[in-house]
């Protein structure tokens, strides 16, 4: 029997469920319901609470609180409490002195500066005086190379007690303090009393006041040194002293070198000052011919400075990069 809507196929039997259907039928019930669990209970399984839902998204996904830059200015940040006292330092040292801007800035003080600048031209090019001038200038290279040398020397012997622990290190940095805190042109005088006029007195000088300057940073560089080399030589059972010479000093020995070339050109135009006080060297020169307003012979003296800071300071930059190669 035909059913007008069923088209040409008429009335079909309904199948009777096989053996394997009952157990398909529980397999797809089974995964339904896991499912559906999945979404009570979210990503995180059973037990854990649902995520909210991200708005406009289909998916669970965590909340996620903006990350704000940390303030300027924090009450815990030690920074910040030194640059607030350094600027306020800055600021009443400006207020407290008596600065004149208006006189040094007029038109008066420019002209008066242009006339005195006027006056050292020309430099005196003299043979008579250039043959001064030659070994007035090696005595000055001399006096700082010398001066220099000595205090690396000494410097190295202050800062091992200034490095170590215990009451040597007080002693050493108060000695290192001592030091450096007296001028070059104070040691000078006081040591133109024993050794009388001459580079001798502006050797020592120099030597006296740099080795508490490079004492310190020795210190430093020494207290900053990585430990690993010299814990290895300490468990291999080596002593202190090889510990120092195979670990520590190879360490730091390009650091120490870096500094002493440093204080070597600064050397170079404190011996020129430390002429004024009967020193020796391009100093002394300079002292005698400006205080006779000998302007030529003085602007010659000027350039031979010049010149002699440039070739240390040239020098001392090429051994600084030999030495980082």
């Amino acid at each position: 029997m035909r059913h007008p809507q069923l088209g040409g196929a008429g009335l079909r039997r309904r199948r009777r469920p096989g053996p394997g259907h009952g157990q398909q039928h529980e397999d797809v019930q089974r995964r339904r319901s896991g499912h559906h669990a999945a979404r009570l209970h979210g990503p995180g399984g059973p037990g854990r609470p649902r995520e909210p839902l991200v708005a406009g998204g289909l998916g669970v996904k965590p909340s996620v609180k903006p990350v704000l830059p940390p303030p300027l200015f924090n009450a815990r940040c030690k920074a910040c409490w030194f640059t607030l006292a350094v600027l306020a330092l800055v600021v009443a040292s400006f207020w407290s002195l008596d600065l004149q801007w208006a006189g040094l800035f007029s038109a008066e003080g420019a002209r008066a500066m242009g006339r005195f600048v006027a006056e050292f031209w020309p430099p005196d090019t003299h043979a008579a005086f250039l043959a001064k001038l030659g070994p007035a200038m090696w005595e000055t290279l001399a006096m700082s190379a010398v001066g220099t040398a000595l205090a690396a020397a000494a410097g190295l012997a202050l800062a091992l007690p200034a490095a170590a622990q215990g009451g040597a290190r007080a002693v050493a940095r108060t000695g290192l303090n001592a030091l450096r805190a007296v001028p070059e042109l104070v040691w000078a005088a006081l040591l133109l009393i024993a050794a009388g006029l001459g580079p001798m007195a502006g050797t020592l000088a120099l030597a006296v006041h740099t080795s508490g300057v490079l004492g310190r940073l020795f210190a430093e560089a020494l207290e900053n040194a990585p430990t690993g080399p010299a814990d290895a030589l300490r468990a291999q059972g080596a002593t202190r002293v090889q510990v120092f010479l195979y670990a520590t000093l190879p360490t730091v020995l390009p650091q120490l070198l870096s500094y002493t070339l440093y204080r070597w050109e600064n050397n170079i135009r404190a011996a020129a000052v430390l002429g004024v006080v009967g020193a020796g060297g391009l100093g002394q020169l300079l002292a005698f011919h400006l205080g006779l307003f000998h302007m030529g012979k003085t602007a010659s003296i000027l350039v031979a400075m010049l010149i002699l800071v440039a070739l240390v300071d040239g020098l001392s930059d090429r051994l600084r990069r030999w030495m980082a190669r």
